[in-house]
């Protein structure tokens, strides 16, 4: 594992699982909204410097958020872009930590030789990545707090699909090719 790298609200960390990954093409939750890139990224809960330093970049955009948003004063309530995964009801966010980065912008996302990655089966949940985010403040309808931007992806390596998808391959293993001449 390398270390984070930490520039200022930028921080730029890995490997790391993603889950709920929409990083080319955008996703509506609601089907109503423009979409948005995104993805889950699970950050075990023994990757120490890697909390450390997401939590520097987030005290990074609390500091700027103060001039720019809030006006010199810190809201007493702020919702936090970094979440104990042990709060959800999902055995792969168990013993970590979660971000869920956002993008309006499509993100850049490459394999570990930096080659671009446009094949959507490619990238999936359940890919291990590095990723880079930035975190900024907001106040948008009465709603303040820090919120994770996703920059890029670097697919790391493969694992297991999330969400009960499988290949075809794996599904029609040993159907298919000569086998299927009585048809």
């Amino acid at each position: 594992m390398k270390d984070p790298i930490v520039k200022e609200a930028k921080v730029i960390f890995g490997p790391c699982r993603l889950s709920y990954t929409h990083l080319l093409t955008k996703h509506s939750p609601d089907g109503e909204s423009e979409g948005k890139y995104s993805t889950n990224v699970i950050i075990p809960r023994g990757e120490a410097k890697t909390v450390k330093a997401i939590e520097s970049a987030i005290e990074a955009a609390k500091k700027a958020g103060l001039v720019s948003k809030w006006s010199g004063k810190e809201p007493k309530k702020l919702e936090m872009p970094l979440h104990d995964g042990e709060d959800r009801d999902d055995e792969v966010y168990a013993n970590s930590f979660y971000l869920n980065a956002k993008s309006s912008t499509r993100p850049g996302v490459v394999d570990k030789f930096k080659n671009p990655i446009t094949d959507e089966e490619e990238v999936y949940s359940g890919m291990w990545a590095y990723v880079s985010v930035t975190f900024f403040a907001y106040d948008k309808n009465g709603n303040k707090g820090i919120a994770c931007g996703l920059n890029n992806v670097m697919k790391y390596k493969d694992d297991e699909r999330l969400g009960g998808r499988v290949s075809a391959d794996t599904d029609f293993d040993g159907f298919g090719g000569d086998d299927d001449d009585d048809l």
